[in-house]
């Protein structure tokens, strides 16, 4: 069974033993001498062995005391530098934090957000992951990064999943293609028409497979691409028709593009923050989290309304 270390014993040793003196000691310390002398003694009892030998003109070691100081001073010395380096490791973690976004949702709320952050925050650098939806559950997962916005879908059990909203797939074409001119499109419609779709690798194709079921293998997915932004440029340059998040089309040069409802079935993604189960953020982290929270609901609610108004007026 290991002994217990008496650290305030210790202290009080180390501060008599190297000023000389009960009084300094106790000032340095910040204690009466009573209180002092009451971790003394303490320490004595403990030890079983007498460490001062105190007359009324001087303090001096007994051969105990001398055989304990170098290793006191060690210990307490060895102690204080792990303090310092945990300290130092704080500090690190409070200035610079990493989080990853989705990139569709990165180009639509990352540089605002981090705008605002850094006016609040400007000591505080940020490293960004805009990553898949897998690789953002595996960084937050390690401690790469301390949270991640992306798909809120079932993950690793050591993950929490806050769905925040939910954003709808369109069709991405060319505003002279034959389907713009009706304004929203049915499934059916695209039977025949080349597609470009992403890859099994990617949160959204999966989302868009399952949603479809069998109908899938109707349509004529003609391309397969690894981003949204292949595919948006394949759909510029006449290629084909590709269905994307909506948020994909922020920083989308749309003069010759339109982005079309999709029906029979409306397909959506929610939206939410990934997090490490049980695992606490950083202050500056917390309060980045908060912030994106509250931007990205507000965004959903806004996105919502005409969607309500159109219902309520149908």
């Amino acid at each position: 069974m290991n002994a217990r270390i008496d650290f305030l014993g210790l202290q009080a040793f180390l501060a008599i033993a190297e000023r000389g003196s009960f009084q300094r000691a106790a000032a340095q310390l910040n204690l009466s001498q009573t209180a002092l002398s009451h971790r003394m003694k303490k320490l004595e009892q403990d030890l079983g062995l007498k460490l001062f030998i105190r007359t009324t003109r001087q303090v001096t070691l007994t051969e105990a005391g001398a055989q304990l100081l170098p290793n006191a001073q060690r210990i307490i010395a060895e102690l204080a530098a792990s303090f310092e380096d945990i300290r130092h490791k704080g500090r690190e973690r409070q200035e610079r934090i990493a989080i990853c976004c989705l990139p569709t949702l990165a180009v639509h709320y990352l540089p605002r957000l981090l705008r605002d952050f850094h006016a609040s925050h400007p000591s505080v650098s940020v490293r960004l992951y805009d990553n898949s939806a897998t690789e953002i559950c595996e960084l937050v997962r390690t401690g790469t990064a301390e949270f991640g916005l992306s798909l809120a879908s079932d993950t690793h059990p050591d993950l929490e999943v806050k769905p925040l909203m939910k954003e709808p797939f369109v069709l991405l074409c060319p505003k002279n293609h034959p389907i713009a001119a009706g304004g929203e499109v049915n499934w059916s419609q695209l039977e025949g028409i080349p597609l470009v779709r992403t890859s099994r690798q990617a949160g959204n194709r999966l989302l868009i497979d399952d949603a479809l079921g069998p109908r899938r293998d109707q349509l004529d997915w003609r391309w397969e691409v690894l981003h949204i932004a292949t595919a948006v440029a394949m759909v510029t340059a006449g290629v084909g028709l590709t269905i994307i998040p909506r948020l994909a089309i922020d920083g989308v040069d749309m003069s010759e593009l339109v982005a079309l409802p999709l029906h029979n079935p409306g397909i959506t993604r929610t939206i939410g923050l990934v997090s490490a189960r049980g695992r606490p953020l950083s202050p500056a982290a917390e309060d980045l989290r908060r912030t994106m929270e509250l931007l990205v609901r507000a965004d959903g609610l806004a996105r919502m309304k005409p969607v309500v108004s159109r219902l309520r007026s149908a």
